[in-house]
């Protein structure tokens, strides 16, 4: 037993020592589930004063204080840093409603605003990146990426905090879509599922440098592409085609796809395309 005793003080230290400045995952993943709720899916809102609302904001801002002051362990800090958030809470709101409104003009299958806040992945990945990203801006330590992995396990979109992104976004199906931390992407573009923005190299030495590409405006990623590299950059007004494979800068207005050779035989071939098979 003096093995496992030992185990059991050592691994103590070593919880104490890991998490004297991390939050508590649940905790953290139900106040950003909260404050999303907040700002979209109120309940019976019909039936609520603006005092109700007003009262379930400055909770919301008391459970954010909480979770911050288990990180940086500093009131002062603590104010400031839910000030900071909190009051730029309305532009992050606008940006928002302009990402949903991008879905709503290019998806044909969406139907309203409603349906798009509702049920669309993207829009709910897009949200908490917006809202972490704030949080990055701030310097504040884990918490943003404790948000965005949230996100990233309930829709299968992984959106780095630090990575840059422009109004109008637009995720379309979503699943598999990958973005670096140091990716820039522009105004009004739209990304399917499977989009990797990443990095050619990811040797620690690197962290500090852009490591992810450049997506100007107006450009459209079809699935499975995968665009590598901080030098690579990808001009306006661009189509990236399925399934291609860039680790070089591509100019505005470039078509680029990939070729590949499909070929149909007919199932009941005639005797003389007969098929033999070796067994």
């Amino acid at each position: 037993m003096p093995q496992e005793e030992n185990f059991i003080h050592n691994l103590f230290i070593q919880n104490t020592k890991s998490f004297s400045a991390f939050p508590d995952k649940e905790s953290a993943e139900s106040f950003i589930d909260e404050l999303f709720n907040f700002l979209f899916l109120p309940k019976s809102v019909k039936h609520k004063q603006i005092g109700d609302l007003e009262n379930e904001f400055q909770l919301l801002k008391n459970r954010f204080s909480s979770l911050t002051y288990d990180i940086i362990h500093d009131a002062n800090k603590v104010t400031e840093t839910t000030t900071t958030f909190f009051q730029q809470i309305p532009v992050i709101y606008t940006q928002l409603f302009k990402d949903a409104n991008a879905i709503l003009h290019f998806d044909p299958a969406a139907k309203s605003l409603e349906e798009i806040i509702v049920t669309y992945p993207g829009f709910y990945a897009t949200a908490i990146y917006r809202l972490s990203h704030q949080l990055y801006l701030q310097n504040i330590p884990i918490l943003p990426r404790l948000f965005t992995e949230y996100a990233h396990s309930k829709t299968g979109i992984d959106i780095h905090p630090g990575a840059k992104i422009g109004e109008y976004f637009f995720i379309d199906h979503g699943t598999g879509i990958v973005i670096g931390e140091t990716t820039v992407i522009g105004n009004n573009v739209k990304i399917y599922q499977g989009v990797t923005l990443g990095a050619l190299n990811v040797s620690k030495e690197l962290a500090k440098i852009k490591r992810h590409p450049t997506i100007k405006n107006n450009v459209i990623i079809y699935s499975g592409a995968t665009i590598l590299g901080g030098d690579t950059t990808i001009g306006h007004d661009s189509i990236i085609g399925g399934n291609v494979w860039l680790t070089n800068s591509v100019p505005s207005y470039s078509i680029v796809y990939h070729k590949s050779e499909v070929k149909v035989k007919d199932n009941n071939p005639t005797t003389s395309e007969v098929l033999n098979f070796v067994i």
